[in-house]
């Protein structure tokens, strides 16, 4: 059985759950929605439905039910290599199964038959000024290609079927998904290595491939497959997560819908993360002069840093309270690297992660005084040779859209409904406010 007939397998099974819970139980309370959370970002608001993956605040994030460990323990690896492949990991997203190695092994032959990128694209990137954020090529590539969009062509014949229309969409993310290394690398040497491009390689997975077109060695590739795992998914309430959802409501197609939410990860609050942090991290190496770092010059550096009114970049979350296992499986990977242990960059990470709770602790601002994803994975990046600070944000959106396009293909399955949520006016919150 293909990775398509199961996961209609489970469609059909998973329906009538949904179906029951809204026919049988739909003004069921989940929550209340207070002031702060009306004004604040909606933190903490319980009325968005994904099974992909759940953020628990004290085990960090789950897939499909199994924790980060759990999922690189169950998956398949790539023969030879650390970690599972991504078409591996695709798999597990959409069906909630881990496939056997015969199994994975056909969907990368499939993501493979897929991978070509249109000309018309490569026209476009190159025809962008040069001084263009990645991010903004990366986006303009990926709409261009709604022209391609099987799912919008399955609207407009007439025969749209609500209960069907998973089917066009799983075909075009599964499309675009395969497509998105090559436009990353392409980008990467069109601005960064002197517009010298290195060939796709047949015999790749994605991870691999993507590694060898950045022209990073090996264990880059290992890398790769682990970055972009660790990046896909965090909940649907994020903002790229929940700007894809949001606009696939709307019955836009998945070019449209995952462009949007790579405009979403370009922020500074989301996926400019990784890039703010190791700048500040750095910029504390020159400070301590070169020297190895110690607990009291690190613990000196943090206080001073707090005490000027700054924040100590990479830590805390706003869900999570306790140490991201993101940012402990990336730190797991340095460790198990020599030349990654004993790079200056991770030692002066580490004796962060080592001192910096406790300040933040005694300091009593911080709800999470604990490391995220940020803290760890630039400094992986830089330590390979990509040091583009500008395009780290790329690498986290290939990432990021391997779980947005997982749950569009399951929103659509399930055919929910375009989002709308109610707004009110600061007036009527003044008189609620008053009633108490």
């Amino acid at each position: 059985m293909g990775l398509k007939e199961k996961l209609e397998q489970k469609i059909q099974e998973h329906r009538p759950r949904t179906t029951k819970l809204m026919k049988e139980h739909g003004n069921v309370k989940i929550g209340e929605v207070t002031i702060e959370q009306a004004i604040g970002g909606a933190r903490g608001v319980k009325c968005l439905v994904t099974d992909i993956s759940y953020l628990d605040p004290q085990e960090g994030i789950r897939f499909r039910g199994k924790t980060i460990d759990e999922t690189f323990d169950c998956l398949p690896k790539v023969p030879g290599k650390q970690y599972p492949s991504v078409e591996a990991f695709w798999y597990f997203l959409l069906t909630g199964e881990a496939p056997t190695a015969a199994e994975a092994e056909e969907v990368i032959a499939d993501f493979k038959a897929r991978s070509t990128v249109p000309q018309y694209v490569i026209d476009l990137l190159r025809a962008m000024p040069r001084d263009s954020h990645p991010m903004a090529m990366f986006s303009a590539a990926i709409v261009a290609m709604q022209r391609e969009s099987k799912f919008s062509a399955y609207y407009k014949s007439g025969q749209f079927n609500k209960m069907e229309a998973w089917k066009p969409m799983y075909e075009e993310c599964t499309d675009l998904l395969a497509k998105l290394p090559a436009i990353g690398a392409y980008i990467y040497r069109m601005k960064y290595k002197g517009d010298q491009h290195i060939p796709s390689n047949p015999d790749l997975d994605f991870g691999g491939n993507f590694a060898h077109m950045m022209g990073v060695e090996e264990p880059y590739d290992d890398v790769a497959r682990m970055y972009f795992i660790l990046h896909s998914d965090h909940e649907s309430g994020n903002v790229s997560a929940h700007t894809t959802h949001l606009v696939a409501s709307a019955l836009s197609d998945a070019y449209y819908s995952l462009s949007a939410g790579i405009n979403g990860l370009a922020g500074p609050l989301h996926g400019l993360a990784n890039e703010e942090v190791l700048r500040w991290t750095q910029n504390f190496m020159d400070k301590l002069g070169g020297q190895e770092p110690t607990k009291e010059a690190v613990q000196k550096a943090l206080w001073d840093t707090l005490n000027s009114g700054q924040v100590i970049p990479g830590y805390g979350h706003a869900v999570l309270r306790k140490t991201d296992p993101r940012y402990t499986a990336q730190r797991q990977f340095c460790l198990e690297n020599d030349g990654l242990k004993d790079y200056p960059l991770f030692k002066l990470v580490s004796m962060i992660y080592e001192v910096a709770p406790d300040i933040l602790l005694e300091q009593g601002k911080a709800k999470n005084p604990w490391p995220n994803v940020d803290a760890q994975s630039g400094v992986i990046q830089w330590y390979y040779g990509v040091t583009e600070y500008d395009f780290y944000t790329v690498l986290f959106g290939i990432g990021r859209a391997i779980g947005v396009l997982a749950n569009i293909t399951w929103d659509r399955a399930l055919g929910y409904p375009i989002e709308r949520p109610k707004s009110v006016t600061t007036e009527m919150l003044e008189e609620m406010a008053a009633k108490g």
